[in-house]
């Protein structure tokens, strides 16, 4: 039987505002957080979860990556990543939580690969908002809030819509704020579809050549890309996956190293040991107790 992993809740755990549908939440973040204490410990979702400030201090640890929390600041989320909020004083906003079940019916799938915040890649999911796109960007949470009270027969739909306007307005204030952003190229094309296949088959697939047969370039061509774009070489964006899984599966502590190992097709406990030891820098019991002391 496989083991439970570390606390993960979808969206019929939360005490929130919620359509009937349970694809959907929505709400002012200081009530939601009155009535989920758990977002105060390390855990994950199993739905997409963004999150804007108007007010606040403190810092939201995601995928083991700190940011700060102040206002204007706004987060996006996949579902199964790990994250911890550590507020300082009071903090308000708003909050909204669908699952892929509403971004299939309401929307198509592909939708999401459309804006950078949601690649996985925590850098890429904090931004902050300018005054400008601030207003915008309040102004479509409130129309949001009005159509999830309202709760009409096409009031999903409508938020669906209001969603998308809200993810346009974002994705164009980050190239507002860096208009040198050029349009994608055949390279940025490839990282893509290489970072999307490394987050569906890491576990199975460890070596760039397995990659670059599915992308259809040669194995030198995909790692000068890699270094081209990001300054790293395509075996290290695989093993910075590999690890970042070890990670989200040590948080809890009920896991074992040794069903870690298995769980992410290690030959054995001891060469996962060296393995994580070596990129990371401690072994994992160490890295696990360092999250306990933390948390």
């Amino acid at each position: 039987m496989t083991k439970a992993l570390y606390p993960t809740f979808d969206i019929n755990n939360l005490d929130a505002n919620k359509l009937s549908d349970e694809m959907l939440n929505v709400d002012h973040f200081k009530i939601y957080l009155s009535k989920n204490p758990h977002l105060k410990v390390v855990h994950k979702h199993s739905f997409y979860h963004l999150v804007y400030f108007t007010e606040g201090s403190g810092s939201h640890t995601i995928d083991f990556e700190s940011f700060p929390v102040k206002k204007g600041m706004i987060y996006f989320m996949r579902p199964g990543q790990v994250h911890q909020w550590n507020f300082k004083g009071n903090v308000d906003g708003f909050i909204i939580n669908f699952s892929p079940l509403f971004i299939s019916r309401y929307l198509h799938a592909g939708i999401m690969e459309q804006f950078s915040f949601f690649n996985g890649y925590a850098t890429d999911q904090v931004k902050v908002l300018d005054a400008i796109h601030r207003k915008e960007a309040e102004a479509l949470f409130e129309a949001i809030l009005k159509e999830k009270e309202l709760e009409l027969r096409q009031s999903p739909l409508m938020i669906a819509s209001l969603l998308i306007q809200l993810f346009i307005a974002v994705q164009r204030s980050v190239a507002d704020a860096k208009p040198e952003i050029a349009r994608p190229n055949y390279n940025t094309t490839i990282l893509r579809s290489f970072q999307s296949l490394i987050e569906k088959h890491f576990l199975e697939l460890k070596l760039p050549k397995d990659y670059a047969a599915l992308l259809h370039v040669t194995p030198s061509q995909l790692n000068a890309i890699c270094k081209e774009q990001l300054d790293v070489s395509a075996g290290e964006l695989i093993r910075n996956r590999i690890i970042l899984e070890a990670k989200r599966l040590l948080v809890n502590f009920e896991l074992s190293v040794n069903f870690i190992a298995l769980e992410l097709n290690f030959p054995d406990a001891s060469y996962f040991v060296k393995f994580f030891k070596k990129y990371v820098g401690s072994t994992p019991d160490v890295f696990r107790k360092q999250q306990f002391n933390n948390g």
